[in-house]
């Protein structure tokens, strides 16, 4: 890959990685119709898959968009983070470490919801997280060895 291409690259993901992190920010802190509205009782769930349990089953009171959002919401999310950091970094990104990132970073995200009462913090959603930036790793694994061997094709 030419210098230039790379370099290209390397500043187009830091503008997507900084919009992806606005972004985070505002739905996980701020964003009332997602019920980020100060609270005077602690919201929270320590018992793993049991919201997730809950949404499966009350999916005809919930809806299929919010058992949707609330699910595979999580895990996408978090997808951005193990695709992206990656391409940020000249470190070496194993699936190990992506998967520690990812849930170091839901750990801290859920409990500052906890601390500051701004939405739940729930064990299920660290769980769907850290699946999500473990998923973004492995897609981001896929499109880079589908990338390699394209570039290899063009030089035979």
């Amino acid at each position: 890959m030419k210098k230039t291409t790379r370099r290209m690259i390397h500043v187009l993901s830091w503008i997507a990685f900084v919009i992806y992190l606005i972004m985070m920010v505002y739905f996980l802190f701020f964003c009332e119709q997602l019920g980020r509205t100060p609270s005077d009782t602690y919201h929270y769930n320590l018992r793993p898959f049991t919201e997730i349990k809950r949404f499966l089953s009350h999916v005809d009171e919930i809806g299929y968009f919010g058992v949707i959002l609330n699910i595979f919401g999580n895990v996408v999310c978090f997808m951005p983070l193990g695709f992206v950091l990656p391409i940020l970094s000249n470190r070496k990104w194993g699936l190990i470490r992506i998967t520690m990132v990812s849930f170091v970073s839901s750990l801290i995200i859920e409990i500052t919801q906890l601390v500051t009462k701004l939405g739940s913090c729930d064990v299920d959603d660290i769980i769907m997280n850290t699946l999500g930036g473990f998923l973004g790793y492995i897609l981001f694994v896929i499109c880079n060895t589908i990338y390699r061997a394209s570039l290899k094709k063009r030089k035979k």
